[in-house]
């Protein structure tokens, strides 16, 4: 079933823009393999952040994902606030299907997904008072998707939570600090190829220069075949580097075998 393996996030996990859902990349089922590929785009106008990703998925069990994310500093450097590069960071993850079914069933499908994230430029962190330029995030997810759901139209529903040490997704380091976060998409499909919906972040506050708020957007997304995908969203971002309201559009383009 189309949307049934989700979309790329902008860790490279499977699931929404922003969150992962606890569905398994690609649409493979028991002992198939598949690979899913995928690039992003946020643009703020005083930030920009891009993506690149891999993921696996095999035997609709387990997912391996790869994913670079780079973010523009432009308001800062044209403050003269940071040097003129970019922080990437690097995002090696991994998710298991504990139990439950994402469309057959009563119980929704739950995973839990490990991701170690390591800084690309330490040296540049001291400017983001960040303790560490590496940390890893540990989530659990359950995610369900009902055929006769609002409106009677196809209706997905997913679910999070997350311990975490990353300011910023990692990419302005991390603390030495843990928090609990909470992270939740609801989408419907209007047309069998067309899924409109909203998504929840929340994000730890605890920079010293700067306040980092929860993440939100609301997006439509084409699933014009299993071997593409494609979302456009309006994202907010909340604060970011001491600049506030921090929203633009966000594109993303997945594609698989």
């Amino acid at each position: 079933m189309l949307g049934s393996g989700g979309l790329s996030s902008v860790d490279g996990a499977a699931g929404g823009g922003i969150v992962p859902w606890a569905v398994i990349a690609g649409h493979g089922e028991r002992r198939r393999w598949d690979v899913v590929a995928s690039t992003a785009r946020i643009d703020t106008g005083d930030f920009d952040l891009r993506t690149q990703a891999v993921a696996i998925g095999w035997d609709n069990r387990l997912e391996l994902s790869f994913a670079r994310l780079s973010l523009g500093l432009d308001a800062l450097v044209s403050a003269g606030l940071f040097p003129n590069r970019r922080l990437d960071t690097d995002v090696l993850a991994a998710k298991l299907r504990l139990g439950g079914d994402f469309i057959y069933g009563v119980a929704p499908q739950v995973a839990l997904g490990v991701q170690w994230r390591r800084s690309r430029d330490p040296d540049l962190l001291r400017f983001a008072s960040a303790q560490d330029d590496q940390g890893v995030d540990v989530y659990l997810n359950a995610s369900k998707l009902w055929i006769d759901g609002i409106a009677s139209l196809r209706t997905v529903a997913s679910f999070g939570v997350r311990s975490t040490s990353a300011n910023q997704l990692g990419l302005i380091g991390f603390s030495n600090h843990r928090s609990l976060t909470l992270e939740g998409s609801l989408a419907v499909f209007v047309h069998p190829n067309w899924l409109v919906g909203a998504e929840y972040r929340s994000k730890p506050d605890r920079l010293a220069f700067a306040s980092e708020d929860d993440w939100g957007d609301v997006f439509v997304a084409w699933l014009p075949s299993r071997q593409w995908h494609l979302a456009l969203a309006y994202a907010d971002l909340g604060s970011i580097g001491g600049f506030d309201r921090q929203r633009g559009f966000y594109f993303s383009v997945q594609a698989s075998p």
